[in-house]
């Protein structure tokens, strides 16, 4: 009689425990993307959205296995695991409460940029980071030494479970991909909201949001598109030459860190003085306004993707969340303002006082065609205010200034300012401004903030009024500070959140004045109409496209005076629409035929 085999309850242990702690591992994600509530972590699991959750752990338990077999030991695998997850899920957390955005694959390509982390988070968060980092590089250098001297059985093991996690994780990488088998299992429950990747986060859980946001195309080809489509476009917006300067004026751009009104949303009323008295008296007297960003309290580098090239974030695939990071770099060249400036002799320069690797900044720019970058090390005017960590705005213009009356060439300067970059707490001695509503020291010391950058804006614009040269300034907020509690951020829902104030001036005082409301990617295409420079067909269509529609982002279009939800066109301003479609799929994603028909110079 044969013996009867025991039950490998050792094995069976380990595969419970593995089962058991891929799905804690999971649910401690959910917790960070839902504000630590437990009730709504639990609920989400294993009540209301069972299925996606445990797709989303099958994705986890693949990853894990990499990873082991990678490092040789289940053991210290899981210990490297969990080290990655927490500083994951203290991300997602941090993002979501100051920006309203969960981590993205692409965000993690950030791990590396210590000075933007250090400034971001609180030093204890700061040290725990390099803490858990640190302790991820000593395992893996342990580990991989131990695991060398394994036997030739468990290696064979090892090499077969890692190869076949590694196809199935390159398998998952194509998640958007129509036939993805994985994709089609939450396509079953899935609802996915391309326009708000927070509920996407919320709906599908962070895995599914996760896999929701690894890369994709830019755009859908749109239905049409063809060479002789886009030629018969580009002929259908050539430009007049009619009423146009021959003059080369200095153009400059100024995007504003977080630079904004708060006195405009509702449940805050502003007491000890408006912080944006000098901004109002240079902004009533010219062409200025309300600008419509992308996000609330962050996405600085689509706001400058947008008003640099002329292309609207709201066109793109959801997932397409950062160009400068996930598009641009594609490319040895990209239309933008940047390069027809170039091709008319100007001299190109972006400053910023900050580090150069911040969006990979430093090779956009180049890819742009700008001639020079300076940052906080290269910059000769680096003076800051009391405790502030960054460079003030009243150095960032002197910076600017410097180059205008230096240069024989006409110029182009691109500044990206930092001085009222968060933390905003413990910058100042005096906090004269105070917010009834909601009196927090961040509002406070924001609010001094954007004081200091209002007056620094006006003496600056006061001294160009004596340079020889005409100078074209446009100036802007990037996006409102995420510093508003959830009380505010909930009576303002909509596009209050996205409203941050711009300006365009005139050293000679020749463009309208008047108030208007606009998006970022309309700015050139704006500027050369008002200053009456000679525009590009590119510009041209722009300008039709802002009649129509002056200002939009997804889930949210100004029409007619009124905000709407949806985009409502008849005939004539679909048609527009869609040739701006077309041309922004060309460059992005298509054959870049509008370049060869010179419609971008």
């Amino acid at each position: 009689m044969e013996k009867i085999r025991k039950i490998p309850w050792g094995l069976v242990g380990k595969v419970l425990g593995v089962v058991l702690f891929i799905i804690c591992s999971n649910l401690f994600l959910q917790l960070t993307q839902n504000d630590f509530s437990f009730d709504l972590a639990f609920k989400f699991a294993f009540s209301w959205h069972t299925e996606k959750f445990f797709l989303g752990c099958l994705v986890l338990l693949i990853f894990f296995g990499w990873i082991s077999s990678f490092l040789g030991s289940l053991r210290i695998g899981g210990l490297f695991y969990s080290l990655l997850l927490i500083g994951i899920g203290i991300a997602n957390y941090l993002k979501m409460t100051y920006r309203m955005e969960p981590i993205y694959p692409n965000d993690l390509k950030m791990v590396i940029e210590f000075g933007m982390i250090r400034d971001m988070v609180s030093t204890p968060l700061f040290l725990l980071f390099l803490l858990l980092l640190a302790a991820g590089v000593v395992l893996i250098l342990v580990s991989l030494k131990k695991s060398i001297r394994l036997k030739k059985q468990r290696q064979w093991v090892r090499v077969g479970i890692f190869l076949l996690t590694s196809g199935l994780l390159f398998y998952i990488g194509g998640f958007n991909n129509q036939n993805n088998l994985l994709r089609k299992a939450y396509n079953q429950t899935a609802l996915w909201i391309p326009y708000s990747q927070k509920m996407n986060y919320y709906n599908t859980g962070f895995m599914g949001g996760f896999l929701y946001n690894l890369p994709v195309e830019a755009m859908n080809q749109p239905q049409g598109y063809s060479a002789s489509e886009i030629k018969k476009i580009t002929k259908s917006y050539q430009p007049a030459e009619s009423e146009t300067t021959t003059d080369k004026p200095n153009i400059v751009y100024v995007m504003s860190e977080s630079f904004s009104d708060p006195s405009r949303l509702k449940g805050l009323e502003i007491l000890g003085g408006d912080p944006l008295q000098a901004y109002r008296e240079v902004a009533d007297q010219t062409y200025s306004g309300q600008m419509l960003s992308q996000n609330y309290g962050g996405g600085t580098a689509n706001i400058e993707f947008e008003a640099l090239t002329g292309f609207s974030m709201e066109l793109f695939n959801a997932q397409m969340s950062t160009p400068y990071t996930m598009l641009v770099p594609k490319f040895e060249r990209f239309p933008s303002l940047v390069s027809t400036l170039e091709k008319r002799g100007y001299q190109t320069t972006a400053i910023h006082p900050y580090n150069t690797s911040m969006y990979k900044r430093k090779d956009v720019y180049q890819t742009f065609g700008f001639d020079q970058f300076l940052d906080e090390e290269t910059m000769k005017h680096q003076a800051k205010i009391e405790d502030n960590p960054y460079i003030s705005d009243e150095a960032a213009y002197n910076e600017v200034y410097d180059h205008l009356t230096n240069q024989k060439k006409p110029q182009f300067l691109h500044l990206v300012t930092m001085q009222t970059h968060m933390p905003y707490e413990n910058k100042y001695s005096e906090l004269p401004y105070l917010a009834r509503g909601e009196n927090t020291t961040a509002l406070r010391s924001y609010m001094q903030d954007i004081a200091y950058s209002s007056q620094a804006l006006q003496a600056f614009l006061k001294k160009l009024d004596d340079l020889p040269e005409r100078t074209l300034v446009v100036f802007w907020g990037d996006h409102l500070p995420g510093i508003y509690s959830d009380e505010i951020q909930a009576k303002n829902q909509g596009p209050r959140l996205h409203e941050t104030e711009f300006l365009m001036y005139d050293n000679r005082h020749q463009l309208n004045n008047q108030r208007t409301v606009t998006s970022p990617f309309y700015f050139g295409a704006d500027l050369f109409q008002q200053g009456r420079l000679q525009m590009t067909g590119f510009q041209e269509l722009l300008v039709h496209l802002q009649k129509e529609l002056p200002a939009f982002e997804k889930g949210m279009y100004y029409q007619a005076g009124n905000w709407n939800k949806e985009v409502k066109l008849n005939q004539k301003q679909e048609k527009i629409y869609q040739d701006y479609q077309m041309i922004q799929y060309d460059i992005t994603t298509g054959k870049q035929y509008s370049l060869k028909e010179n419609f971008f110079d």
